[in-house]
């Protein structure tokens, strides 16, 4: 019996699959520009995927990453909320759908998905690449100007990624309003950056003073304890890089890690991690030093020895990122 198949899998497969007939110059042509252009100095009203062979190109080597960095937000909100699934998404700029998709491998069957987006050559590819998913194959694809002007129907789940750094401050203050107004639960992913974190940041303080409570990655709903300026949070994920990846960056390795900042946040109670595993953990010989964020709004370090005996062999374990200490050490 053949092993299921799984959402990065299929992706990965569908994504291949438009690139046939793309001749490999021009579509590492249009990733070079697009790269260059994309993200951060976009106006609403002027796309810059303005065809299809763009937008191919786009997908083909973006969306992996967006849907890593969204996945790993999500598994750490699905932890925080045991027992929860979405009845019904909206993805805000959603484009090609690399969230709806991330959200279809979390939380497992057929909901109402909408992905909103102002690039209709977007919005069209990501209505033929949900084909491949059974679980995108009733979702629909609205144009939709990000900004002012946006409406959200009522929902339980409301995702905006990698979208907030395009925008004017009005415009993100709105979108994340309007999130709030119609969502049970928002997760907001920027790009692990500082300008990205403080876009992250902001959205946070919006949706805590719209009456949501911070499920991850914050063990805590109180303000972040990291000075503005001096660091900024954020996070890894790792991406399995394909031939489009390795023709434009000019690199050999198979893989590469999407840095990322997030929030999640719900209407509803949630149970935030007990600390935060905020930088990659140092492995010592006999030790593991983590730096943790915890729920007393602090910073701080932790040392794990072999004399903790199974809490060291999960140090050993834990990655950036991840929960601390682990549940089956916290019963």
């Amino acid at each position: 019996m053949n092993a299921p198949v799984s959402p990065a899998d299929t992706l990965r497969a569908a994504l291949a699959g438009l690139l046939d007939g793309l001749p490999p110059r021009q579509a590492a042509q249009a990733v070079d520009r697009l790269i260059a252009n994309y993200r951060g100095r976009t106006p609403t009203d002027a796309p810059v995927l303005r065809d299809r062979a763009d937008v191919v190109a786009y997908a083909a080597y973006r969306m992996p990453a967006t849907f890593e960095a969204v996945c790993a937000a999500l598994e750490a909100f699905a932890d925080a909320v045991p027992g929860w699934v979405p009845t019904g998404h909206v993805d805000v700029g959603g484009g090609t759908g690399a969230a709806t998709w991330a959200v279809s491998a979390t939380w497992d069957g057929e909901r109402p998905v909408t992905v909103l987006d102002w690039a209709e050559p977007a919005l069209a590819l990501g209505r033929e690449i949900a084909a491949a998913n059974p679980a995108l194959k009733a979702a629909e694809w609205h144009r939709a100007r990000i900004g002012s002007a946006l409406s959200i129907e009522t929902t339980d789940l409301v995702t905006v990624s990698y979208v907030l750094g395009e925008l004017t401050e009005d415009d993100r203050a709105h979108v994340v309003g309007a999130a709030a107004a119609a969502a049970q639960a928002v997760v907001i992913v920027e790009p692990g950056t500082p300008d990205g974190y403080a876009r992250v940041i902001e959205a946070r303080d919006r949706l805590i003073e719209a009456g949501f409570q911070v499920a991850a990655p914050c063990p805590h709903s109180a303000a972040c304890p990291i000075v503005p300026g001096e660091d900024w949070c954020h996070f890894s994920a790792r991406v399995s890089r394909s031939s489009l990846h390795r023709q434009v960056k000019g690199g050999s390795l198979a893989y590469e890690d999407e840095k990322f900042s997030y929030v999640a946040a719900a209407r509803f109670p949630v149970a935030p991690a007990a600390s935060r595993v905020v930088r990659r953990p140092q492995i010592r010989k006999g030790q593991v030093l983590l730096e943790l964020c915890g729920p007393d709004e602090s910073l701080h370090r932790e040392t794990v020895t072999k004399r903790h005996g199974p809490l060291y062999r999960a140090a050993r374990d834990t990655d950036w990122g991840d929960a601390w200490p682990p549940l089956t050490e916290e019963g």
